[in-house]
């Protein structure tokens, strides 16, 4: 098994690495591929080093198998062709091809078998918000047809990448000493304040982000199911939460839906007001299920359930849900 991360270097990049020692994944050779800015940097993995190699126009991905790519969508589109022609399958992480009707956009626990399905040799990673939710609506969907979903996305610096990350930690710093506050990556200062906006405005006054919920949830399940979205940008770290109201074609129970979530598989249920117990990101970082909590019969809505979710932006939210598609494709 030949395998490549194109984007190495970026926070989705090394947490490909630390995933795919974590779960044993089968390789028997690896490369890492990076931007001039990153190529030459080594990284460990499996007690062996790896250097960046430059991403060009060559024939650097032949013999490969399974390229997992998170370097942008415009290096995406750029290089999926040579990353490709040799019959690599790509799993990408950026926004790319995500609506393209040859490409799948795959959550295994959703459906892992679209996977199988891919001509153009690109199966897609969907959007982070989209992947925590689906995991959640898809054992509620085999209850009830979800015919709306009403959602706000509590979503943590990590969503940005590695700098944002850094940036936020230094804001921190910079307040404490009572320094001027560096705004780089985001649009306004983050630490001790929420951004109400991910991505750029579209025309019907949605961001980008919030679209992606809309469009990215109906071709994972399949469904005609309408998504209205709010998206926004907290002082969290790393993990991702979302409160999310569904309305059913039939009512459900509040125990009918847990029992349901409990089963589901990459969901945990952490549900026990009288204890104070539910998901929050200060847990949910470096875990691989999405956790979720405060399961509820919705008030305005006779055929409305809500509740809470947490998971990790970086884990679940990106490289986990990548490496368990090549799993599966492995296994099938």
């Amino acid at each position: 098994m030949k395998v490549a991360i194109v984007g190495a270097s970026g926070a989705v990049g090394q947490e490909f690495l630390r995933v795919l020692e974590e779960r044993n994944f089968p390789i028997d050779e690896l490369l890492l591929f990076g931007s001039a800015r990153s190529a030459g940097r080594k990284y460990s993995f499996k007690g062996k080093e790896y250097e960046v190699k430059l991403l060009q126009h060559n024939d650097d991905f032949k013999g490969v198998d399974i390229a997992f790519a998170s370097a942008g969508a415009g290096t995406s589109k750029e290089f999926a062709a040579d990353i490709t022609k040799f019959g690599a399958v790509m799993i990408d992480n950026s926004s790319a091809f995500r609506m393209d009707p040859d490409v799948p956009l795959v959550v295994p626990e959703c459906n892992a078998e679209d996977a199988l399905v891919r001509p153009r040799g690109i199966i897609a990673n969907p959007n982070c918000t989209t992947i925590m939710m689906v995991v959640c609506l898809k054992p509620i969907e085999a209850l009830s047809h979800i015919t709306r979903i009403h959602v706000a996305s509590y979503q943590s610096a990590s969503g940005a990448g590695a700098q944002a990350m850094a940036e936020l930690q230094q804001q921190y710093r910079e307040l404490v000493e009572g320094k001027p506050v560096t705004v780089e990556k985001f649009a306004y200062q983050l630490a001790y304040n929420v951004i109400p906006q991910i991505d750029v405005f579209t025309d019907n006054g949605y961001t980008k982000e919030e679209m992606k919920m809309f469009n990215e949830t109906r071709k994972i399940l399949h469904s005609d199911v309408k998504c209205s979205a709010m998206c926004v940008r907290i002082s969290s770290l790393r993990s991702h939460s979302e409160a999310v109201w569904v309305e059913t074609e039939k009512p459900l129970g509040v125990a009918e839906v847990q029992k349901a979530l409990a089963a589901a598989p990459g969901v945990t249920l952490q549900d026990d007001p009288a204890t104070k117990t539910y998901p929050m990101p200060l847990f949910t970082g470096g875990k691989d299920d999405v956790y979720v909590g405060r399961v509820r019969k919705d008030l305005a809505n006779e055929n409305g359930i809500t509740f809470w979710l947490s998971g990790d932006q970086i884990k679940k939210g990106a490289a986990l849900n990548a490496v368990q598609i090549a799993e599966y494709l492995i296994r099938h």
